[in-house]
């Protein structure tokens, strides 16, 4: 691959802007990637990695001359950091996101960028749960789903496209609203289940004397995985995609009912048939190329 954007800005310093960094640096898709963070610790880890090739203070001092900026912070911090770079945005250059909700992120970001700057909100379907500077690896995106929103430019959605490709991902154009129903669906509620699921374990755990950590099988395993996502994100995420996540907690909750009566009436055929019909959806995720039958389901130990 050769270099699509000279000079690239990250804002913030964690996984998926970590991986960005190890991916394009090693695709050689950037000439230079400046990073930056809130925390003077996180510069610092990143500084002593040397994932960017130069770690600034501020978010204003980062975009200068980029000429592509990628913001990789929490929803609810978008529209402070996005008014707080506006000024120093280069004519011509483009700005994009890795939030896991996109209208939230349109209406917050989108009234502060400057005429001459384009705005492409993405979304890598990538991640661990992981945090930090030191949890990134270039390896994240590979074969894996990077969604992004149209903008009033064909060449700079290019552009974003050819990048986030060069990084090994597939990449799909969707509606803002259709993206956040989506994800509702397939990241969203889960999260708040597992959360949930975890909760009610730690209360039952304070009966138990701990044997529920002890004897965790399988399936309460890959919850407390989930649950061990960064708060602050999960938090921005439900917050600024409520309507989808209630909408798809209200069928949840539908769909528990009709399980809860079957198993109180004994009913083995209607539970027969629910398990079958969700054992393909699990069976059409594995031939999608998005997960593997390995143990551990099939997860890196990273």
């Amino acid at each position: 691959m050769s270099v699509i954007y000279n000079r690239v800005a990250l804002i913030g310093l964690g996984l998926i802007a970590g991986s960005m960094a190890h991916a394009m640096r090693r695709a050689g898709l950037a000439e230079h990637i400046v990073g930056t963070s809130r925390t003077a610790q996180s510069r610092a880890t990143a500084r002593e990695i040397g994932f960017c090739d130069e770690i600034v203070a501020t978010a204003a001092a980062a975009v200068r001359d980029a000429d592509l900026v990628v913001l990789a912070i929490p929803v609810g911090a978008m529209a402070d950091v996005a008014a707080e770079i506006a000024p120093h945005l280069k004519a011509g250059a483009t700005v994009t996101d890795v939030g896991s909700v996109k209208r939230a992120v349109i209406d917050a970001v989108q009234p502060h960028i400057p005429s001459g700057v384009h705005f492409v909100p993405g979304h890598p379907l990538a991640g661990t749960e992981h945090s930090g500077p030191r949890s990134g690896f270039a390896e994240l995106f590979e074969n894996r789903w990077c969604l992004l929103i149209q903008s009033d430019d064909a060449d700079a959605d290019a552009k974003l496209k050819s990048l986030w490709e060069g990084m090994g991902a597939h990449v799909e154009f969707m509606d803002a609203d259709h993206h956040d129903l989506v994800l509702a669906v397939t990241s969203h509620a889960p999260h708040l289940i597992a959360y949930t699921m975890v909760g009610v374990a730690d209360e039952l755990r304070r009966v138990t004397d701990s044997e529920v950590i002890k004897y965790s099988a399988a399936g309460f395993r890959d919850f407390t995985r989930i649950a061990a996502s960064d708060p602050t994100m999960w938090r921005d995420v439900f917050l600024n995609n409520k309507e989808a996540t209630l909408e798809i907690l209200g069928r949840f909750t539908e769909e528990l009912f009709a399980l809860q009566r079957a198993i109180r009436r004994g009913d083995g055929d209607y539970l027969h048939d629910y398990f079958t019909r969700t054992r393909a959806i699990r069976s059409g995720i594995i031939e999608a190329g998005q997960d593997t039958v390995e143990p551990d389901f099939g997860r890196s130990t990273r």
